[in-house]
């Protein structure tokens, strides 16, 4: 498990490499960064993204190596990433199978209203966390945004997207949204909770980004486009 503050741009360029040319399997926890808006690979920013706004708040848009959709981070995001070889689970690697055991690691970490809704983590019908995935030959990723705290004029910056799901029937992000803060103490015991779920499946290790080596050669698809 590596725990530590990064900023999103360089936690993606880690994941990508874990995932390609590591065989051990990782949770990633990062308890904030310094604002990005962060598209899926196939994402394009005039239609997700409030472009002239984004640049007089000098926020940088970032294309992850990943699908799905787009978010606005900061220090109030917390990002958690489950990066696994296939051959560590009974199930098949599947979209629907990875989302269903993640729904039941998080379980416990929140309170009983917590549902996975069309991808989605939700409290209700109010989304407080965004998932995407890489499902490669012998590997999978789950990458999780979530909300901890959010200001309204920051989801300003994000366009409403063509394609959502049907939950949220129309709703704009303020609407559609809610602060996992409102139902935790805090990020710290969040991120203890997490923990203690997996010891239930899986030995955790403790590890510093100082202990993995990432060559400047490697191939990446996170880029930084503007």
């Amino acid at each position: 498990m590596l725990d530590e503050e990064m900023t999103i741009f360089d936690q993606l360029i880690l994941e990508e490499h874990l995932l390609r040319n590591d065989f051990r399997n990782f949770c990633v926890v990062n308890k904030g960064s310094s604002p990005a808006i962060v598209m899926g690979i196939s994402g394009k920013a005039h239609e997700l993204v409030d472009l002239d706004k984004a640049k007089k708040d000098s926020i940088p848009i970032i294309k992850r190596f990943s699908g799905g959709g787009t978010v606005i981070v900061d220090t109030n995001t917390i990002f958690v990433t489950f990066i696994f070889q296939k051959d560590s689970f009974s199930f098949p690697a599947y979209p629907e199978k990875i989302m269903k055991w993640t729904e039941e690691i998080y379980k416990p970490v929140f309170p009983e209203l917590f549902a996975l809704r069309e991808n989605d983590y939700t409290f209700d019908a109010l989304k407080f966390g965004g998932n995407a995935q890489y499902i490669k030959k012998d590997r999978w990723l789950h990458h999780t945004s979530f909300l901890w705290d959010f200001e309204n004029s920051n989801m300003d910056l994000l366009l409403h997207p063509k394609k959502t799901p049907s939950y949220r029937d129309g709703r704009s992000h303020q609407d559609f949204l809610c602060k996992l803060k409102d139902h935790l103490p805090s990020k710290d015991s969040f991120i203890l909770n997490l923990k203690n779920s997996l010891t239930k499946q899986f030995e955790i290790e403790d590890i510093q980004k100082s202990d993995i080596e990432i060559s400047s050669t490697e191939r990446v698809s996170t880029v930084l486009i503007s």
